[in-house]
């Protein structure tokens, strides 16, 4: 069995023995869950256009809400809508698997770094989303990578489309 470090290295250089542990171990999602936790806050520091204090609190939960919402949709997509006959999967799972897809994600913190901070962040998430598709895979016993990434980003679009109709509806009725 790795050490968290490891499982988070591994995780991040898309090792599917790491994904299949994670998803058998029950013991490993608090571990889990500081992944994701750790992630948001990385996203928080290197998104935040200031240095307020408050920005980067409201910036780093926002990351934390948006993973857990993606997360059950992307359950929910791959469980219900895209399983395939071998698809057993329980929600501890799906939530172990996709936490540790989230260490690339930590690299979201470079964002500070001036002039290629928002390229950094860029690269930082689309590492994130392919480690997202290969935990998926695994968590569903997907034979196909393309169905992973399907689950992946039908999750990813409807979690945007409802972010803007609610954001553009609190901004109409303040």
């Amino acid at each position: 069995m790795q050490t968290f470090g490891q499982r988070l290295i591994n995780a991040a250089k898309l090792d599917v023995a790491t994904y299949e542990e994670v998803e058998a171990d029950s013991s490993a999602l608090p571990q889990a869950m500081v992944a994701v936790v750790l992630a948001s806050i990385a996203a928080g520091i290197g998104t935040t256009s200031g240095f307020s204090v408050v920005e980067l609190v409201v910036d780093s939960l926002g990351a934390l809400v948006a993973w857990f919402i993606w997360a059950l949709l992307t359950y929910a997509i791959g469980t219900k809508l895209l399983a395939q006959p071998q698809t057993k999967a329980d929600l501890g799972q799906m939530l172990r698997t996709i936490g540790f897809a989230s260490a690339p994600g930590m690299l979201r913190v470079l964002g500070v770094v001036p002039v290629v901070g928002n390229l950094l962040v860029l690269a930082a998430s689309l590492w994130m989303l392919a480690a997202m598709v290969v935990a998926v895979r695994q968590a569903l016993d997907y034979t196909s990578t393309g169905r992973a990434l399907a689950v992946c980003l039908v999750g990813f679009v409807v979690l945007v489309v409802t972010s803007a109709v609610l954001g553009g509806l609190l901004l109409f009725t303040s």
